[in-house]
């Protein structure tokens, strides 16, 4: 199985809009300053998310995206599922035909397993993952982060205005 960089900045951005969801509509620049995830992926990915209704987005000043539902009723395999990434073990993509045309020998254990991480990834809600500590602890560091970053470009921007020419 092999979640690609879709799947992860799927599920990380999803994450970082509910962590912030609660301050009003989140912009994608802002998820993109705190998770180092290109504006121009985002767009397409949110895209996508909007179409599957996991978020709504708000137009105009102060406008950004929503959760379309309640964190707790928004679970990673539904992100997964509607950034259409795949979390098929078979070499297959479960049609049986592995092996020269037919079905190797393991197949129905990748299969399974297959089924198996879906179902685990089912059972896991953004709200889940925002309540663990540890979430909460990087989250905390990022958004440090971006307001250092912030206050730096406006101390650089002033001595630039400092130093201009009257």
């Amino acid at each position: 199985m092999r979640l690609t960089t879709k799947g992860r900045y799927a599920v990380t951005a999803m994450l970082d809009l509910a962590l912030h969801g609660d301050e009003g509509p989140v912009s994608l620049a802002d998820i993109s300053r705190r998770q180092g995830i290109s504006l121009s992926y985002l767009e397409q990915l949110f895209s996508r998310l909007r179409r599957e209704k996991l978020v709504s987005s708000v137009r105009g000043p102060g406008g950004g995206y929503r959760l379309s539902r309640p964190s707790d009723q928004v679970f990673i395999a539904d992100v997964v599922d509607a950034v259409n990434e795949s979390l098929d073990t078979t070499r297959c993509s479960h049609k049986g035909d592995c092996q020269n045309g037919e079905m190797c020998l393991t197949h129905h254990l990748w299969s399974d397993l297959s089924d198996q991480i879906h179902q685990f990834l089912s059972r896991i809600s953004l709200a889940d993952l925002m309540n663990k500590r540890e979430i909460q602890a990087v989250a905390t560091r990022q958004d440090g982060q971006v307001r250092d970053d912030q206050l730096a470009d406006t101390i650089n921007t002033e001595r630039l205005e400092d130093q201009a020419p009257a």
